[in-house]
């Protein structure tokens, strides 16, 4: 009996031991597959940390294409501004020749007194612009005959519609009648020397600096002399 149940023991002890060993077995199956399993995520991060790599690039680039355009406004910017300078410049160039320097004296034009055929007894008084701006030649030229005290008669039927404004370069005319009609005690004498004063825009008195102008050879007139408005042509002046 005593054997019977050593031999049952044993093989009881047998199995148990099987059983055993084979747990063991799984176990270390199982931790070899878990040891398999837990690499691969780490096989796999370079791809990852590859991914975000490029996701960082492609932002770098944007953010270049953005400084890129943000340099091409400010030259755009840039080029509208020297546009503008020219236009001042262009502004700052037609001021310069346009306007009217005010009245017409002897510091800004040049006067010449010169004979003419036609009519007779009559002299051609020429001013010309030597100025940078335009100036108004107002009312007719206040002239003295050499030592006289008061001015020569102004023809007041020759008055123009409106000032005569003389640009740069250009001149205006005016008449001068040397006699009238013969007869009586005129005082007729010959003259040498004339006086050119200019009037204001008020025509009160004369403004500026005078010409003094020399006659030609022979000048002679009298007490019915007669000057006409400043004109704008000399065919206009010489029609009186």
């Amino acid at each position: 009996m005593l054997t019977i149940r050593s031999r049952t023991a044993a093989a009881a002890t047998a199995v148990v031991l099987a059983g055993l060993s084979l747990t063991a077995c799984e176990s270390d199956s199982d931790a070899a597959s878990g040891g398999q399993s837990a690499a691969r995520p780490e096989s796999g991060a370079p791809s990852q940390s590859g991914s975000e790599a490029g996701g960082t690039g492609k932002a770098g680039g944007e953010g270049s294409g953005s400084d890129s355009g943000s340099g091409s406004g400010q030259g755009t910017s840039s080029g509208q501004g020297k546009s503008a300078g020219k236009t001042g410049g262009a502004g700052a160039k037609q001021g310069a020749g346009s306007g009217s320097s005010g009245a017409c004296t002897g510091a800004n034009v040049k006067a010449v007194v010169s004979k003419v055929k036609r009519p007779i007894n009559h002299l051609l008084l020429t001013i010309t612009n030597t100025g940078s701006r335009a100036c108004d030649a107002y009312s007719a030229p206040l002239l003295g005959f050499d030592d006289d005290q008061s001015v020569t008669r102004i023809m007041e039927d020759s008055k123009p519609q409106s000032v005569v404004t003389i640009a740069p370069g250009s001149s205006a005319y005016a008449s001068i009648q040397l006699s009238g009609e013969p007869g009586g005690d005129t005082h007729g004498r010959t003259a040498q020397q004339l006086t050119v004063h200019f009037a204001p825009r008020n025509g009160s008195g004369s403004v500026g600096t005078p010409a003094k102008l020399t006659l030609p050879a022979g000048t002679h007139k009298d007490d019915n002399a007669a000057v006409t408005y400043w004109q704008s042509s000399a065919s206009d002046a010489l029609t009186y």
